[in-house]
């Protein structure tokens, strides 16, 4: 019977705490202004709310608050070394709630490459939703101690860079015009506006190309750009990629695309090289029958000569 008490004061308590988190859910999310510092209030006040009727339970079955709180010390103390590195997940994740180095919605990039959504931050570990349609559940002290580059911070515009190599016949001026012209047609890139800010340097929004290198195979040009959001990357540099191919072959101008071209000289040091083909072998087997031919009817002629 005291067993059944407790069980249903601790159950009623559970089911009052979710009532008093929908009560006081709105004022919590507007009080707070980030999305994972409201969800661990709000799954605090549910603990405390159990917690509470739970003790009553307790009180009425005749357990002393000492008597739990010396069962719980000396039942944490036995397992204190298994629940270690829970502890230790547990202690990261109020540091990542306090340093704030990403938000539930934020796009991120792992050491790894992947990339994906916040999804949720609780105390333990870190939910991303991958752009590959696939959850990643990582313990706070593990994505603490990496690397993780945040894509959308504050300002969701991402500078990309694209490096396209021309001839050194090509006209080096046409050529960054049509390519900072074709970067400027894409929907995603931003084609121009007020100088982007970032620390105390600023950029041009605008597409640039800068003349980077000058190669063995011709001129190497650096378009740098600015999409308006990270999340689809690779689809933008392949739209840029496109209208600047498609802008080079449409325009009449003296602009080619460099690659590597190899002229193979012989002269008298360079050596002698064998080439066997195969009408050489066979007029080669044809010849050494022949001679044996040749060589078979003296035989004989010689042998008749001798009687």
């Amino acid at each position: 019977m005291s067993f059944l008490i407790l069980v249903l004061f601790t159950a009623f308590g559970y089911g009052l705490s979710r009532y008093v988190v929908r009560l006081v859910g709105r004022q919590v999310a507007k009080r707070f202004r980030r999305q994972s510092v409201a969800q661990q209030i709000l799954r605090l006040i549910r603990a405390l709310v159990s917690l509470f009727f739970f003790l009553i339970g307790a009180g009425l079955v005749g357990l002393e608050l000492g008597n739990i709180v010396l069962s719980v010390t000396v039942f944490s103390a036995v397992i204190g070394i298994v629940l270690a590195p829970l502890v230790g997940s547990m202690v990261n994740g109020l540091f990542l709630l306090a340093d704030e180095p990403y938000e539930i919605g934020d796009m991120i990039e792992l050491p790894d490459g992947t990339r994906g959504f916040i999804d949720d931050i609780t105390i333990r570990y870190t939910k991303i939703f991958t752009l590959n349609n696939t959850f990643l559940v990582i313990p706070n002290d593990v994505i603490r101690q990496d690397k993780v580059t945040n894509l959308s911070a504050e300002d969701e515009r991402t500078r990309l860079s694209l490096s396209v190599e021309v001839t050194y016949e090509s006209d080096v001026a046409t050529a960054r015009s049509l390519i900072e012209s074709a970067a400027r047609k894409v929907d995603e890139v931003i084609e121009g506006g007020p100088d982007i800010r970032i620390g105390s340097a600023r950029y041009p929004a605008r597409p640039t190309c800068y003349i980077d290198e000058f190669h063995d195979d011709g001129v190497i040009l650096t378009l740098r750009y600015w999409v308006n959001r990270p999340y689809k990357l690779m689809n933008a540099r392949s739209r840029v990629q496109t209208a600047i191919w498609d802008q080079l072959e449409e325009e009449n101008v003296d602009v080619e695309i460099a690659y590597p071209h190899r002229h193979l000289v012989f002269d008298d040091t360079s050596g002698e090289a064998r080439v066997a083909t195969r009408e050489a072998a066979e007029r080669k087997s044809v010849d050494s029958a022949a001679v044996r031919g040749d060589a078979g009817d003296s035989e004989t002629g010689d042998a008749e000569g001798d009687r």
